[in-house]
């Protein structure tokens, strides 16, 4: 590995300010790395060399006059394909936005430009942010860098791939009911889920509106941090944001004595794979050796979160994807020479299967005679997750659980059964329809096909716990060494 895939963000924007390395020499860096691997991963769907190049010589020409520098000062940053820069294609990996490029840039976005990264280009995703394998995507499959014939899980694919494979240290995803913290746990990265609201939305593709989530990866829980202090904060374009402050960039630096960290049986069914739970566990055990009392909690509808997240994610899915009907964005199909015909010729040429399945379940959910029976009743449950969340939190600081039911699955092996492919986020689902934060660490690997494959602590918190999460989470990495160890991919052990 060379010095730029070993340093992480914060590390790498304190090299630059010290003046041991320039913006551009960092970002060609990064120019490097994706065109030595983005042919075998497929994480980025399209690269901005001149203008990252650009925009990294400006920030060491501001630099030299005398500028103070951000906290993000040169570092190359990946965005998913459904956030809008400025100029640059947004497809979301899908046909219907094949040549999109939008008029503004997404309020996220352009707080990480005024911190100083550098955006190199946009990542590969599941059509609209729909799946958890990458395999939805319009223009290809990403593939995960522990091993190729394996799933990177979804649907934030390539930005996990970005960061894992040492293409960048960071990288933006978008989370509706795991696309960023699934990912991460089978890339063996850190991913976090800010509570819902904490970051603004603006410019970010819509897919569940009461669910999406601009999410952070990171090489490591300091970055995530600081990303996250950079993009979180009230917005005036964003009615959704919350009114607290951004995060602060010295969260994670607690210990674990003394936390109360709550273990619900819920998560450990009997069908949980058998490695994954002695990882998990084994990182629970890790977590009372160093001081944290490990207390049983219930979550007990749990096991109805995934059907009512579809219920809702799909309903709100129908209605934000509309708008895509030929008239506005992307190309447009003539169908029999009526506008209805039009709409339907459109829709049926650039969506992909699982974002028309989608559509029409949630369009069904919504009609009439069907919508209290359905969307009505999957309300009413997400209150009562939500509700058995917050009593466990009157006896517990954390909750601890698996990421993901599974280490990286083979690609292919769910893509023909839509359901065995939704429990993929059986996990990660709850703590979405609550709106909670939740943060995916590394802690440890299990072996399939003489290949080692990372397994991912969930840590969730209370609403507006962020930086506690984000503390718990570094303090559990600061006693491990798995976010060390690199992928094959990234020069690590075949």
């Amino acid at each position: 590995m060379s010095a730029y895939e070993e340093l992480d963000a914060t590390a790498l924007a304190e090299s630059i300010v010290r003046g041991e390395r320039t913006a551009e020499e960092t970002t060609a860096d990064a120019l490097r790395v994706i065109d030595e691997r983005n042919d075998e991963l497929f994480a980025f769907v399209s690269v901005d060399r001149e203008g990252a190049l650009a925009r990294a010589r400006a920030l060491d020409e501001r630099r030299a006059a005398g500028e103070a520098p951000g906290p993000l000062h040169g570092v190359p940053v990946a965005l998913k394909a459904n956030m809008c820069l400025a100029g640059a294609e947004v497809s979301c990996a899908s046909k219907i936005l094949a040549g999109y490029r939008p008029p503004y840039t997404a309020t996220f976005v352009q707080r990480l430009i005024d911190a100083g990264a550098v955006p190199v280009g946009m990542t590969n995703m599941d059509e609209f942010a729909m799946g958890s394998s990458s395999e939805n995507s319009a223009f290809g499959v990403t593939r995960n860098p522990w091993d190729v014939t394996r799933t990177p899980g979804g649907s934030s694919s390539g930005s996990a791939v970005a960061v894992a494979s040492g293409m960048v240290p960071i990288a933006l995803g978008s989370d509706t009911g795991g696309s960023v913290r699934q990912p991460a746990a089978m890339c063996g990265i850190v991913g976090y889920k800010p509570t819902y609201g904490r970051v603004s939305r603006y410019g970010l593709v819509a897919f569940g509106s009461s669910l999406d989530q601009v999410s952070p990866f990171a090489r490591s829980t300091r970055d995530a941090c600081r990303v996250m202090e950079v993009i979180s904060g009230p917005d005036e374009l964003d009615s959704t944001c919350v009114d607290a402050p951004p995060v602060a960039a010295g969260a994670g630096t607690g210990a674990l004595a003394g936390l109360r960290v709550g273990v619900p049986p819920e998560y450990f069914p009997d069908d949980l794979d058998a490695d994954v739970r002695a990882c998990v566990e084994a990182a629970i055990e890790a977590m009372r050796a160093k001081g944290a009392e490990i207390v049983p909690v219930s979550l007990p509808h749990t096991d109805v979160a995934i059907p009512t997240y579809y219920v809702v994610a799909t309903a709100e899915a129908s209605s934000n994807l509309a708008r895509y009907d030929g008239v506005r964005y992307g190309p447009r199909a003539e169908g029999d020479g009526t506008l209805q015909g039009m709409f339907a010729a459109t829709r049926d040429a650039g969506f992909g299967d699982e974002v028309k399945r989608r559509i029409l379940l949630g369009t069904y959910v919504l009609s009439s005679g069907y919508h209290e029976a359905w969307y009505g009743r999957a309300l009413r449950v997400r209150r009562l997750l939500a509700d058995e969340f917050d009593v466990a939190f009157q006896e517990v600081d954390v909750v601890a659980c698996p990421t993901a039911p599974t280490a990286a699955f083979s690609l292919g092996e769910k893509s023909a059964d839509p359901v065995a492919m939704y429990l993929s986020d059986t996990m990660t689902v709850p703590a979405s329809l609550a709106g909670l934060p939740a943060c995916s660490v590394p802690c440890g690997f299990v072996g399939a096909r003489d290949a080692q494959l990372p397994v991912g602590l969930q840590v969730i918190g209370r609403p507006l716990a962020d930086e506690l999460v984000l503390a718990v989470a570094r303090a559990f990495e600061a006693a491990t060494d798995h976010r060390r160890r690199p992928p094959r991919s990234a020069g690590g052990a075949a």
